[in-house]
């Protein structure tokens, strides 16, 4: 106690708000950078979307060449896969009734055909491009996506949807949110 008396404390102030050239009322005011009136509400129906980047508009040559290099610069191989509209999601499971959700151990439609083999050791990007522009010729009606998959820990790191079909189930980026 005596060692903790001795010590040189600075003693305790009550605050009295910013000092500078913001006002009090400015110091007060939250915000996130829009107002609420901004926010636009998502809508579920026809807006189908495949992991993260789908609900972005779509990606540019450059922009898949960049998530690309990504992927090989972390050391993951990457892999093209598709799916025909009717089996890229679940929409029912008919009579029987099954719920599709990844907490009940049953995940429908989260496995779509490979396009060719993995490639092993790829890091050009411009070889992803060329195969999604055959894979998407192959199969205009289908979903494509570029997953990148770690060798080491046998798992899926990244994946995106790189291609959609013409007419597919999501709606124009415009009409995406009412």
């Amino acid at each position: 106690m005596a060692a903790i008396a001795s010590m040189n404390v600075a003693p305790v102030r009550a605050f009295n708000g910013l000092k500078g050239e913001q006002s009090a009322k400015a110091a007060f005011k939250v915000t996130n950078g829009f107002k609420t009136s901004a926010m636009m509400v998502w809508t579920p129906v026809d807006n189908k979307f495949f992991e993260t980047m789908s609900y972005l508009p779509p990606l540019t040559n450059e922009e898949i060449s960049r998530q690309v290099t990504y992927i090989t610069s972390n050391g993951w191989t990457p892999c093209l896969e598709f799916s025909e509209s009717d089996m890229a999601y679940t929409i029912n499971h008919g009579p029987d009734g099954i719920v599709s959700s990844a907490s009940c151990g049953y995940y429908s439609n989260r496995y779509w055909t490979m396009w060719k083999l993995p490639m092993f050791g790829c890091t050009d990007s411009s070889q992803v491009l060329a195969e999604v522009a055959k894979c998407s010729m192959a199969f205009p009606n289908a979903y494509v996506r570029i997953a990148g998959f770690d060798n080491v820990k046998q798992v899926q790191c990244a994946s995106f949807l790189v291609y959609r079909p013409i007419g597919g189930a999501a709606k124009a980026v415009n009409a995406r949110s009412v």
